[in-house]
């Protein structure tokens, strides 16, 4: 069995996260491009600085309250030093060996074994565990859990991903407001906006939003393969976290927010197949088993 090396596969996930993102860049600019030319320079200005502003929004309300906007989604609870001091001393010896800032800790109650990371950047991070996670699985495995967790915190996911949400925000609302602004000429026809440029700009605005919101996915899914190599070079070792997502596959009945679930180690049971924010835990695992 060919092995793979951690720090290939880490290298090699973050280069195919910045082409996906500059894909979700190219539709943006092809979008902004065919409104240019079939709208006066006013309208289209007027366009792009509505979509501005309303990104703009969603970052200062989105992305500063993050990590306090996802606890209180799932209605966690803050974790005592006391309570659990396990938690806290396996979260703490990995910050010391990664040199991260340790986050604050949190408990969901749910018997159903996930974990989930949240926060604008290490220093405002947080770590979410269900009680599952502390009741079914070893010192190990849970080990493995946090490592890739704090891997997350680490690599700056929260704020990838808040940018490429942004982008792709962005650009379904450029594409709403163009579609609407369309009844608004009439048979208002010139060399700029002539009718192929018309379908050309309808179509682009139809299909934009749906690819972008694709390649969103596809870089999330990215992001968390980078996430279990990151875990391997945390701890040295795949067996934890292989042996924890072998007992996630048995997970049942797992229910989040739909705002939340990307967030999560491994995608709870209430999310459509039809877009998945995750890989596959069989092909994880069997990645993890080749490190």
């Amino acid at each position: 069995m060919e092995r793979l090396n951690f720090h290939d596969e880490i290298k090699k996930n973050k280069i195919y996260s910045g082409l996906l993102i500059l894909i979700v860049f190219a539709v943006l600019f092809a979008l902004a491009y065919v409104i240019m030319r079939i709208f006066s320079p006013g309208s289209f200005f007027f366009i792009m600085i509505v979509a501005i502003v309303i990104s703009l929004l969603y970052i200062v309300i989105g992305y500063y309250n993050s990590a306090k906007i996802a606890v209180a989604s799932v209605n966690a609870k803050e974790a005592s030093t006391s309570e659990y001091r396990q938690y806290h001393d396996l979260v703490e010896g990995l910050c010391l060996a990664s040199g991260l800032p340790k986050p604050k800790l949190y408990i969901m109650q749910n018997e159903q074994i996930n974990a989930f990371a949240s926060g604008r950047d290490p220093k405002n991070a947080v770590i979410c565990v269900t009680t599952g996670c502390l009741n079914k699985l070893n010192k190990q495995e849970l080990e493995g859990v946090l490592s890739h967790e704090l891997s997350h915190i680490a690599n700056y996911d929260i704020r990838f991903m808040t940018l490429t949400a942004v982008l792709v925000g962005m650009i379904a609302i450029i594409s709403e407001i163009f579609l609407r602004s369309l009844w608004f000429r009439g048979n208002d026809r010139d060399n700029k906006g002539g009718a192929i440029l018309i379908v050309i700009g309808i179509v682009l605005a139809i299909l934009a939003p749906l690819i972008t919101q694709l390649v969103q996915f596809a870089i999330s899914r990215k992001r968390e393969l980078v996430a279990d190599s990151n875990a391997v070079k945390f701890t040295r070792s795949p067996t934890g976290l292989i042996n924890a997502l072998t007992k996630i596959k048995d997970n049942k009945d797992m229910k989040v927010s739909g705002a939340v679930a990307p967030l999560f180690l491994a995608k709870p049971s209430n999310v459509a197949n039809l877009f998945e924010t995750h890989p596959p835990l069989t092909e994880r695992i069997e990645r993890l088993k080749k490190m």
